[in-house]
C-alpha cells in the first residue's frame, strides 16, 4: 500500500492530520474552481466556501468505498464532485423559487483570500490589483461555453493533466486539449491580452 493510499484510509477513519493533507491543502484551488463555475443567480444564493466544504464532507463520507491509485485521481474525483454539486444546486434553485430577501452576498472575504492564494503568492502591495484582475477573469470565465470553462478550470486551477480530465469526463485527451486551447484563446480575447498570458500548457 502506497503512502497516499494509507493517507486515504487514515482520513476515512477520522485522522485529522490526514484529512488536512487531503482536503485543506486542496481547498484554495477548490474554492477558486467553484468561483469560476458559479455564476448568474446561483452566485447570489450560495456561498462558495459552503459549497466547497460540502463537497469535501461528501467525498470524505464516501472515502471508504472508493479507490484512488494516485493523488491526481483523488483530486480529479474531488473536482468532479464539485462540478456535480454546482449542477445540483442550479437545479435546486431553478425548481425551488426562493425568497430574494434570503440571498447571500458573494464572494465572501475569506473566499477571496483563498482564491487569490490559488492564483499564486501575492505581496500585500499587489493584493488590490490582484483582486481587480481576479474579478475580471471570473467575469470573463462566465462568458465561455460551459465545456470550455470547465476544462480550463480543471487544467489551470485544479492542476489536473489532460489525460486525467479526459478519463473523468469520458472523452479523449485530444478533445480536452482542444477545449482548453479554445477556452484560453477566448478568455484572452475577452481580457484583451495575448493567450500566452492567460495560461500555459502541460
Amino acid at each position: 500500500m502506497s503512502d497516499f493510499e494509507s493517507r486515504i484510509q487514515a482520513a476515512a477513519s477520522g485522522d485529522d492530520r490526514a484529512y488536512g493533507e487531503l482536503f485543506e491543502n486542496n481547498l484554495p484551488a477548490l474554492v477558486a474552481y467553484l468561483r469560476g463555475r458559479v455564476g448568474g443567480e446561483l452566485a447570489g444564493r450560495e456561498s462558495v466556501r459552503d459549497l466547497a466544504q460540502s463537497v469535501c464532507r461528501e467525498v470524505l463520507r464516501d472515502l471508504g468505498e472508493l479507490e484512488f491509485r494516485s493523488e491526481e485521481q483523488f483530486r480529479a474525483y474531488l473536482f468532479l464532485q464539485a462540478s456535480r454539486k454546482v449542477v445540483d444546486r442550479y437545479r435546486y434553485h431553478k425548481q425551488e423559487m426562493r425568497d430574494p430577501a434570503r440571498l447571500e452576498p458573494m464572494p465572501e472575504a475569506a473566499d477571496e483570500v483563498e482564491v487569490l492564494g490559488a492564483y499564486g503568492s501575492l505581496t500585500p502591495s499587489r493584493a488590490a490589483g490582484a483582486r481587480e484582475e481576479l474579478t475580471r477573469v471570473e467575469a470573463a470565465l462566465q462568458l465561455l461555453p460551459e465545456a470550455q470553462r470547465d476544462a480550463v478550470l480543471l487544467s489551470r486551477i485544479a492542476g489536473l493533466g489532460y489525460q486525467e480530465i479526459a478519463r473523468q469526463r469520458g472523452t479523449s485527451e485530444a478533445a480536452i486539449r482542444g477545449l482548453v486551447a479554445r477556452g484560453l484563446a477566448r478568455l484572452a480575447a475577452l481580457l484583451g491580452r495575448p493567450s500566452t498570458d492567460v495560461g500555459s500548457g502541460d
